[in-house]
Formats: structure tokens, sequence, C-alpha cells
């Protein structure tokens, strides 16, 4: 049932029993990301507003939550044109708890489903995507992903918004992978491994964890690999595609990080 409430115009819920009421304002509303905050107000330029304007079709008026990826906030669409957006911003919003503090090292592969694992990643909260070259990753692919990379920052800034994420991950130029395993910073660092054994821990501090090609790593990467800090960890006898595997084992990480965050 829908009420007004005493102190504003705003639509209220009705919950039954005991329950209090709740503002309709306080459901989920679309999370979007913007340049700058400053004085009561929140403004997106280029291509968020052309998107916002044109494709999202935000009406002025309507409510939003708008996040500078270090704080968010509940504001009120003020003007929506396809160059420039702008919002009277209203109360921040609590702090939402520490997500996994994890990097995923993808390697490249057929764009669809590495389109679909950065979205898919995005929404569990990874802090990082880095499109990994590895000896058995498709020459054609690997030399049209620098083009690609652009494309692939938007999709994990629109997947963070609609995931009601604070920021979006970070998506790096594509990376050879002695690289990627050589300048790994401290931490937990993870290599996907057919077969390997499962993940039986939980990790609170950074996690690297890094997903091959379907063909497999080479002896090469898996020894340079290990020589580097990386303990192999599998999902079981299956031989699964890059993609599955690295939301499964992102799933995995980030369900026991929010374990630990709630007790």
């Amino acid at each position: 049932m829908r009420c007004n409430h005493p102190l504003g115009s705003e639509k209220w819920l009705r919950l039954p029993g005991n329950l209090k009421a709740i503002s309709l304002l306080e459901m989920a509303l679309r999370r979007v990301f913007v340049d700058v905050i400053e004085a009561g107000e929140a403004v997106a330029r280029g291509a968020q507003a052309h998107h916002l304007a044109r494709v999202a079709r935000l009406q002025p008026g309507e409510w939003v939550e708008v996040s500078d990826q270090v704080t968010a906030y509940r504001a009120l669409t003020e003007s929506c044109t396809p160059r420039e957006v702008r919002f009277r911003v209203a109360d921040a919003l609590p702090a939402q708890p520490e997500a996994a503090r994890l990097g995923v090292a993808l390697a490249i592969i057929k764009f669809a489903r590495f389109e679909w694992a950065i979205e898919k990643l995005t929404e569990l909260g990874v802090r990082s995507i880095m499109p990994l070259v590895t000896a058995r990753s498709d020459a054609k692919l690997v030399q049209s992903a620098s083009k690609r990379a652009e494309r692939w920052r938007r999709i994990a800034v629109e997947a963070a918004q609609q995931s009601r994420r604070l920021a979006a991950p970070t998506v790096a130029a594509p990376i050879p992978f002695a690289d990627a395993v050589e300048g790994s910073s401290s931490g937990t660092k993870l290599l996907a491994e057919p077969g390997g054994p499962p993940l039986t821990e939980s990790y609170s501090g950074d996690t690297t964890l890094v997903v091959g090609p379907e063909g497999g790593w080479t002896q090469e990467e898996a020894e340079l690999a290990a020589e580097n800090g990386f303990k192999a960890v599998g999902l079981g006898g299956n031989v699964l595609r890059t993609e599955t595997a690295a939301v499964a084992l992102t799933a995995i990480c980030a369900s026991r990080t929010d374990a630990e965050n709630r007790r």
C-alpha cells in the first residue's frame, strides 16, 4: 500500500504488521557515475551524458543515485541533455562494506565471451581486470584487442552502475603473461588450473587470480607462475571455458570475503 508521508511529498510503502514504512526512494534507484560533485550539484558530461539522455532517457525530476567513485548520494535530476546532465544532490548514502580486493588477469578469448566475462566480473566486485596475452592466445584476437580497450572500459562502467557499485573496476591494456605474473603485487596469488585443488581458504587481503586460455598453460608459463608465488586452484575435474572458470572462482572469493566482513 502506498501512502503520503507527513515530512514530504515523496511516496512511501506501508509494510504489514509492525514493520516501518519505507520510502520508495530508498528502494533500488539507477546509479550514475558523474564527473564532479560540488556545492550540492553533480554533473555528468561526454559519453555518459549522451547515454543518459539518448539511451537511458533520463528525465528531469527523476531520482537517482550519483557517485564520483568515492561517495554515493541520492540526487534529483534537474536537467538532461546529450552534452550535460545536472543533478541536485540530497543526502549521502551509507558506506558499503569493503568488497573483495580482487584483480583478475584473464586470457584474451573471443570478444563476445570476453566482454560477457568483464560484465560478470564487474558485477561480482573485482577491482581490476587485465586482458592477458598467453602463449596459446589466438594471434588475430591479440592483434585486435588493443582496439577494444575503450569499449571494454565502457562495458565495465555500465555493469558497475547497473550493479550499483561505488566505482568501476580498472580495465588495463592487454599485457603479456610474463609481465603480469612477474609484476604482480604482494598478497594471495592464484592460478586457475584444470584439476587443481579447490579453494579452501578465505582471502581477506589483496588477491590476484590468473585465468588462462582453453588450451591451458604451457609448462613454461606454469613454472613461471609458481616461481612468482602463484598457487594452482581448480573447480573439479571438468574442463571449463575461460570465462566460466573466471566467474566461478571470482564468485567463490567474493562470497568468502563477504562472509568474513559480516563476522
